[in-house]
């Protein structure tokens, strides 16, 4: 009788165990639900859209950091929180400057800042865009394939990483030039990961989108970069772009500005507003630039703002004001969605 009282005292402690073990398994599951990429997972490309796991319409809006050989500070695990926390930022562009100090010189360094911001967004949920920040990439084709060969074996696994591998290239053929060093590094990536998406930089500082159409990179979860500032392009731009669209090709605002083309000078609220509609429209997913506290009108931050994170009001730029309003009246659907 003995014997049989313990065995029941242990099978009673086993059961015990067990279930507070499983309502540990499912909270920890839970809690790995409240992120951004676990509501919609997987990205793929379907026509001139961009489809979560699911097969819905996705859009993603947030920030794009500054070239990373200048501002530093900013590629850090505490920015990208405040991004996401304070924000409401669904995406992040780390945008690795190439040349003038930057990946060509210090290659470990500037990769070091790419992947702390890259470890950041997989731990914290969202989506990041690994920027090969150059106007020249052509001439570095070597260079481009070894840093995405080297993040493609790394992160290719996580649903978060988006490359895009080449930012804004200069008056190039797209034919003759931009489309095969495009089909190079895409072949380097897709060695090692098969199917996130990767961005494609189009001819004119991305903004002739609508060179690629009939001539097509043949590859899967491709998609094609346009850039605008709303105090420089207009409406022949957006012309452009609905042009492309309206041919079936998948478009992703990888940058854009609330300022003239060279970061300074107005912002045009009448043409935000009008490409703002675009965008949402055209179900297309962008990143803003930047987050700096640099002296001109893009930058989020003012010049005397030093902190990387914790900004109030007095802190931000007109830009900075403007783009927090709206990423947080956009994306505030979807993280309240997290926590129910």
């Amino acid at each position: 009788m003995k014997s049989i009282k313990i065995t029941i005292l242990y099978l009673i402690i086993f059961v015990f165990l067990s279930c507070n073990n499983s309502d540990g398994i499912n909270d920890q599951d839970n809690n790995q639900n409240k992120t951004v990429v676990n509501k919609f997972g997987q990205l793929s490309i379907d026509g001139s859209n961009i489809l979560d796991e699911s097969g819905n319409v996705i859009v993603l809006r947030g920030m794009s950091l500054f070239w990373s050989q200048w501002a530093p500070n900013y590629f850090t695990e505490e920015t990208v929180k405040w991004l996401i926390d304070d924000w409401k930022c669904t995406i992040i562009r780390a945008a690795m400057g190439v040349e003038n100090g930057g990946y060509l010189d210090n290659p470990n360094t500037e990769y070091e800042k790419i992947s702390t911001v890259i470890d950041a967004c997989i731990k914290l949920g969202i989506y990041v865009v690994v920027d090969w920040h150059d106007h020249n990439a052509e001439d570095h084709l070597e260079s481009a394939n070894d840093f995405f060969d080297k993040i493609s074996k790394s992160y290719g696994h996580y649903p978060n990483v988006i490359y895009e591998i080449y930012n804004e290239p200069l008056d190039e053929s797209w034919n003759n030039v931009l489309k095969p060093y495009s089909e190079n590094v895409i072949n380097v990536i897709r060695k090692n990961d098969p199917d996130n998406l990767i961005i494609v930089g189009t001819p004119n500082w991305s903004q002739d989108v609508d060179d690629v159409i009939g001539n097509l990179i043949d590859s899967n979860n491709i998609a094609y970069s346009l850039h605008f500032y709303t105090g420089t392009h207009r409406e022949w731009l957006r012309e452009k772009a609905n042009k492309a669209i309206l041919a079936n090709i998948p478009l992703f605002i990888s940058e854009w500005g609330l300022s003239e083309a060279d970061g300074n000078g107005i912002i045009d609220i009448a043409e935000t507003n009008l490409w703002a509609d675009f965008m949402e429209l055209k179900n297309l997913s962008w990143c803003n630039w930047s987050v700096n506290n640099k002296d001109e009108t893009s930058s989020i931050l003012l010049p005397t703002t030093t902190a990387i994170s914790g900004w109030n009001d007095n802190e931000l730029s007109e830009a900075g004001k403007i783009m927090k309003d709206y990423l947080v009246k956009m994306n505030s659907e979807i993280f309240d969605s997290l926590s129910e």
